[in-house]
């Protein structure tokens, strides 16, 4: 009886380590993952509760203009010199301030080396 006990309490000794390092994983992926989609979360509701009459703000679709007026879930925005206006809800809005990250595409080069038959 005594052999049988000790193997027990042996089998749990080695799921502690296992235990543990499923708890530091999940740990790890919430500083890594959750956490901070929660604060961009935040910061973009943030945002977009602080919309006022004048801001120059650019929706997820990509289109720039100028606030005219805000609701409770919408914004209306004024594009180009036309002076467009449509309404939006505020979550379609991306950022304030035109975004400036587009990067040049590079042209396709055409391959010089194709073989001709003739």
């Amino acid at each position: 009886m005594f052999k049988l006990a000790a193997a027990s309490g042996a089998g749990n000794m080695s799921m502690l380590p296992s235990i543990l390092m499923i708890v530091v994983m999940i740990a790890v992926m919430y500083f890594l993952m959750i956490r901070p989609e929660n604060k961009k979360k935040k910061a973009a509701e943030e945002m977009r509760s602080s919309l006022k009459v004048g801001d120059e703000i650019t929706t997820i679709g990509g289109i720039v203009g100028t606030v005219c007026a805000v609701k409770e879930k919408t914004v209306v925005l004024e594009t180009g010199a036309d002076r467009v206006r449509v309404e939006f809800t505020k979550w379609a809005i991306s950022s304030k301030g035109t975004q400036s990250t587009e990067e040049a595409v590079p042209e396709k080069s055409e391959k010089k080396d194709k073989k001709e038959d003739k």
